[in-house]
């Protein structure tokens, strides 16, 4: 824990504390929140190096998930700390009981279910060691000869009978575990539905109670940190944020809060269980009203924010644009070799997708497109290259008999991402058709443009319109794999009809991550001059 910082506006501090903020961190305290470990998102480690080196004091907090190899540690003049969040509400009680109205033949749990099925296991096992001993003598039955073996043929049928049962009983548990995790059935409809009429925006307390974890873990840090400003990221930190707010506000202290959303909340698709997004679209709601500002992505996106949650402004702007910065301000480490790390030399054309693996993000295309494009190789560019869908395209890979030319290599810290990628000859997104898909433009698109890849583009709204716009690449329909084989085709062909976009005086400069810094400091400095006393409770 960090020991208790006073509050700057106190005129009754002790000049003489060397905890207040001075020097680099003499513009305010700003204690930013997310819900990941941190490494792997190049958005908030660019908001806190850049912030620190405007001069603010940052401390960016973030959730340890057991596999991080240190829980401090700093980003230029940021300090980063990972938290531990006991993941203690996501399971409520009623979830570790039977459910005799669902699946009567259910067990309580899985757990339960497992240790039954281990425990006939276990009856049939020390049977047949009994059988062993009544033949070889060592076991006298006071039954006789004859009376043991009669009496373990019908323990062992009892044995056999009791495993069909409780195999019976598992099948039923884990189809009552999958409802539980889905929610989708009619009762669960009904129920999600009644607590939404009679609850309100509160209704997340009884659908997803499983955010008051993050509450219970960072919120006692955030007020022992006494921040000038909260920078909550996303949805689940809306909501730490805002009480950190309010908290602060009783005792007497001014504080700010700005919200970053990175993506639209009711456009979200990928939760199994039915309940969340209402419940996470309600959390939201009943927050979004305690931010002093707003933040996103997207002018798509700063649209929607503001009429689903009439914000009195439209948020700022925010790109997730690579830095322009040299690869090696945070490290003397080289950059690694892309073409080196898939085995192959410089005329070999290279696909190259980095990113977020998952089914939605359609990565399957590039896969197929190969058997049509018979000279391409392809990478993934991946947080683990065994992941399960990165495992499943290898497998695919394996059965088009194109497997030597696909590749999964891990991803490189965001400061080295550009680089890294200007080797490949064309930077492909082919995302598909979900409504947050529609709305912005990702990371990527920033990365390949400073890399000066050509790029092929699904026909994705937003990324569609400004790659026609641009002349930057080729877009395809997306799911669509001989189209998607046209554009890479035509990039292939005449590369530097594409990369020509990139010499337009100005293009790239915009599209900077110090740019976007500019922007995001200006919200801070609006907000510390008004002392969080502006538009929002």
């Amino acid at each position: 824990m960090a020991p208790d910082i006073p509050d700057p506006t106190d005129t009754t501090a002790d000049p003489t504390d060397t905890t207040a903020p001075t020097g680099k961190g003499a513009r305010g305290r700003i204690v930013m929140l997310v819900d990941n470990s941190v490494h792997g998102d190049s958005r908030v480690q660019k908001q806190a190096s850049s912030a620190a080196a405007a001069g603010w004091d940052v401390i960016l907090l973030g959730k340890f998930s057991g596999k991080e190899e240190e829980t401090t540690w700093r980003l230029g003049d940021a300090e980063v700390r990972l938290l531990g969040v006991k993941a203690k509400m996501a399971t409520r009680p009623k979830d570790l009981r039977g459910a005799p109205m669902r699946r009567p033949l259910a067990y309580p749990s899985e757990r339960v279910a497992e240790f039954r099925m281990q425990q006939v296991k276990a009856w049939r096992a020390d049977l047949r060691v009994r059988g062993a001993a009544l033949k070889t003598g060592d076991d006298r039955s006071a039954l006789g000869s004859a009376g043991g073996r009669a009496w373990l043929a019908a323990r062992r049928g009892a044995a056999r009978a009791t495993g069909r049962w409780v195999k019976i009983r598992m099948r039923h548990t884990r189809k009552l575990s999958n409802i539980r995790k889905s929610r989708a059935t009619a009762l669960d409809r009904a129920t999600t539905a009644f607590w939404l009429t009679t609850m309100g925006e509160r209704a997340w307390r009884r659908l997803d109670p499983s955010v008051w974890d993050f509450e219970l873990a960072y919120g006692p840090v955030i007020d022992e940190l006494r921040p000038d400003i909260i920078h909550a990221n996303d949805f689940r930190m809306l909501g730490v944020g805002s009480r950190a707010k309010l908290r602060a506000r009783a005792a007497g202290r001014k504080v700010s809060l700005v919200w970053d959303a990175h993506e639209y909340l009711p456009g979200v698709r990928s939760w199994a269980n039915q309940r969340k997004l209402p419940a996470m679209v309600a959390y939201e709601r009943e927050h979004a009203r305690y931010a002093d500002a707003v933040v996103t992505v997207s002018g798509g996106l700063a649209d929607l924010l503001q009429e689903t949650h009439r914000l009195p402004e439209r948020p700022a702007v925010v790109l997730n644009a690579p830095e322009a910065a040299e690869a090696s301000r945070f490290t003397g480490l080289p950059v690694p070799d892309l073409r080196a790390l898939c085995g192959i030399g410089p005329d070999v054309p290279l696909l190259v997708y980095s990113g977020l693996a998952a089914r939605q993000r359609g990565l399957d295309i590039m896969v197929e497109g190969l058997v049509e494009l018979p000279e391409a190789h392809v990478a993934f560019v991946a947080s683990h290259p065994e992941l399960p869908y990165i495992r499943e395209l290898m497998d695919r890979a394996e059965k088009l008999g194109v497997q030597d030319r696909v590749h999964a290599v891990p991803y490189v810290p965001h400061w080295q991402v550009v680089s890294f990628l200007s080797t490949a000859d064309v930077g492909v997104i082919p995302i598909h058709h979900w409504p947050n898909h529609e709305i912005a433009l990702i990371t990527k698109f920033f990365e390949y443009a400073h890399a000066r890849l050509p790029l092929v583009v699904s026909d994705v709204r937003t990324m569609a319109e400004m790659t026609r716009r641009t002349g930057q690449g080729e877009v395809f329909e997306a799911e669509n794999v001989t189209d998607y084989v046209r554009a890479v085709r035509a990039v292939l062909d005449r590369p530097k009809r594409y990369t020509a976009a990139y010499e337009v005086e100005g293009r790239l400069d915009e599209w900077v991550w110090e740019a976007q810094a500019e922007v995001l400091d200006g919200v801070y400095t609006r907000l510390t001059q008004g002392a969080g006393d502006g538009q929002n409770p």
